[in-house]
C-alpha cells in the first residue's frame, strides 16, 4: 500500500484543507501528495510548494505538478495502484459522502467515515434528529416562517448553513430588521435556525484506535470576541483553546459520553469531533464533524496531545484502519 494525501477540493474549506495537509505531510514525509484544484482537476503536488505556502488560510495554493484528471479518474488510479488515500480534506464532497461513495464504488481505501455516515453527519438537521434519539441534548429547531416570533421569544437567534463547515455563513439575529439578512441567505442555501444558547463553547473528539472507541479530553473554547467563527478559529491569536478544559469533571464526562453517542449514532468511523455549548443545565450538542481540521492550530490535534497520543501515531492508526477493511 502507498500512502497518498488527497487534499484541496472545490468547496470553501479547501484553504483549511491545505493547512491540514501541511501538518499531515510533515508527519508522513514519504506520502505522495495529490491536490484537488478548484477547477476540478487533481494534480500531483510538489512537497516544497506545499510546505512553503505561508498563508494557507488566506491564499490559494498554486498548482505545481502533473495533472491526473478529474476526481473519479484519480480515485480509479488510487484503487488500481493500491494506494491508501489519507484525506486531508474538509467540507463539500469530502464530508457530504460523495467522495466516500466514489472510493467505495472503485474499491479505493481511504481514511475517515463511509458514504452513508458522511452524508448523514453533513446534514446538521438530520444529525440533530439522529443524535437526539440516542439521548443527546440538542437545541430546538426553528422555522424561517416563525423566525420573527421566535426572535421575540428567545431574544437572539443563530443561523448556519445546514451543509457547511468551519463556521462559513454563520450569523446571529438580534433585531427584527436583521431578519431580512436571514431570509436572503436562506434563499441561496438551506439554513438551520436555532435559539442562541448562552454558554461556553466546547468540543470533544472521538477516536477509533486498537479496536476501541476512545473519547478524547474535551477542549474548552474561549474566543476573544465571544464568536468562534472562521477568523477566530484560524486567524486570531487571541482565541483561547484549553485542553485539558477547566470544566468540572462531571461536565467533561458528559461531553465524552455525548460525543461517543453522536459518533456511533451517525455511524462515523476512524475519528470525529462533536461541538457543544456548556449551559447551566449541562452540554448541548451542536454538530459533528467527520473530517475535523488537522492543522497545527486545530482542536483535534490538541485533544490527541492531551490524551498522550502523537499526531504520527494517530495517522498511522487511521491508515492501518483503512487498510484492514474493505472500502
Amino acid at each position: 500500500m502507498r500512502n497518498t494525501i488527497l487534499f484541496g477540493g472545490e468547496n470553501r474549506e479547501r484553504l483549511v484543507s491545505v493547512a491540514s495537509t501541511q501538518a499531515i505531510a510533515a508527519t508522513l514525509p514519504d506520502a505522495d501528495l495529490w491536490f484537488w484544484g478548484s477547477d476540478g482537476i487533481v494534480s500531483s503536488c510538489d512537497r516544497n510548494v506545499l510546505m512553503q505556502h505561508s498563508r494557507p488560510f488566506e491564499t490559494e495554493l498554486p498548482v505545481s505538478g502533473e495533472p491526473l484528471g478529474p476526481i473519479e479518474t484519480a480515485i480509479e488510479r488510487a484503487a488500481r495502484e493500491q494506494r491508501v488515500l489519507v484525506l486531508g480534506m474538509h467540507g463539500g464532497m469530502a464530508e457530504n459522502g460523495d467522495l466516500a461513495a466514489l472510493c467505495e464504488k472503485h474499491g479505493a481505501r481511504f481514511t475517515g467515515s463511509g458514504s452513508k455516515a458522511s452524508k448523514l453527519a453533513f446534514d446538521k438537521l438530520a444529525t440533530k434528529e439522529t443524535v437526539a434519539k440516542a439521548g443527546v441534548s440538542t437545541p430546538p429547531t426553528l422555522t424561517l416562517e416563525k423566525a420573527a416570533s421566535s426572535l421575540g421569544t428567545y431574544g437572539k437567534l443563530v443561523a448556519k448553513p445546514i451543509a457547511d463547515g468551519s463556521s462559513y455563513g454563520l450569523f446571529f439575529v438580534e433585531k427584527q430588521e436583521e431578519l431580512a439578512e436571514l431570509e436572503e441567505a436562506a434563499q441561496k442555501e438551506a439554513y438551520l435556525i436555532e435559539p442562541f444558547i448562552k454558554g461556553v463553547e466546547a468540543t470533544c473528539g472521538v477516536l477509533e484506535h486498537g479496536g476501541k472507541l476512545i473519547a478524547l479530553p474535551p477542549v474548552e473554547i474561549r474566543p476573544a470576541d465571544g464568536v468562534f467563527d472562521y477568523a477566530a478559529k484560524y486567524l486570531s491569536p487571541k482565541t483561547n483553546e484549553l485542553c485539558p478544559s477547566t470544566f468540572d469533571e462531571h461536565v467533561n464526562i458528559s461531553l465524552q459520553e455525548m460525543a461517543l453517542k453522536a459518533h456511533s449514532s451517525v455511524g462515523a468511523r476512524g475519528y470525529s469531533r462533536s461541538d457543544f455549548i456548556i449551559t447551566a443545565n449541562g452540554p448541548i450538542f451542536l454538530e459533528i464533524n467527520t473530517l475535523p481540521g488537522l492543522t497545527k492550530s486545530s482542536l483535534f490535534p490538541k485533544a490527541l496531545a492531551a490524551h498522550g497520543m502523537s499526531f504520527g501515531e494517530f495517522l498511522q492508526g487511521q491508515i492501518e484502519l483503512s487498510s484492514s477493511r474493505s472500502a
